[in-house]
């Protein structure tokens, strides 16, 4: 982490960013809020907000995380924000990401849309479902990682 790192008694900040904030950022939220525990404060956005995907809530209740009420957000609304990790999950996003105050550690982690791909329902689903996957092989290692850094130690619970 950067210059901004925090003290044991603040979570660590994460905000996700993809562009419709509607499948890829909403799942990495959900995942990084169980796995990170309270150590960490999440957030997730878009640059181009258009709705959660009804898919994205389905193949988190598939894993016991209730997300019915998930709302997606404008990157706008975290403009007076500090971060200490801002986490681009698609290309599109990282190019057109504002800078938000303070020092923060940029990382991208590129992922298809699996509200892009056309298919069957089943096809659709499995998409998803390969999203959460990938997003949660990343986050355990990124949560550890960032514990480490910011000077805590704990187990990283499983999604």
């Amino acid at each position: 982490m950067t210059s901004g790192a925090k003290g044991a008694d603040r979570p660590i900040r994460v905000l996700f960013v993809c562009t419709g904030n509607s499948a890829r950022s909403q799942i990495a939220e959900a995942l990084m809020r169980r796995i990170g525990g309270p150590d960490f404060a999440v957030e997730s956005a878009g640059t181009q907000p258009r709705g959660v995907h009804p898919l994205a809530i389905r193949v988190l209740a598939e894993i016991g995380i209730d997300w019915l009420a998930a709302k997606s957000k404008s990157v706008t609304d975290f403009g007076d924000d500090s971060f200490d990790y801002v986490i681009t999950v698609c290309d599109r996003a990282r190019q057109s990401c504002p800078v938000f105050p303070g020092s923060y550690e940029s990382l991208h982690w590129g992922l298809v849309d699996p509200a892009e791909v056309e298919g069957t329902d089943e096809e659709k689903l499995t998409a998803f479902r390969r999203t959460r996957l990938e997003l949660a092989q990343r986050i355990r290692p990124f949560v550890e990682a960032a514990l480490r850094e910011a000077g805590r130690k704990r187990p990283v619970l499983l999604a």
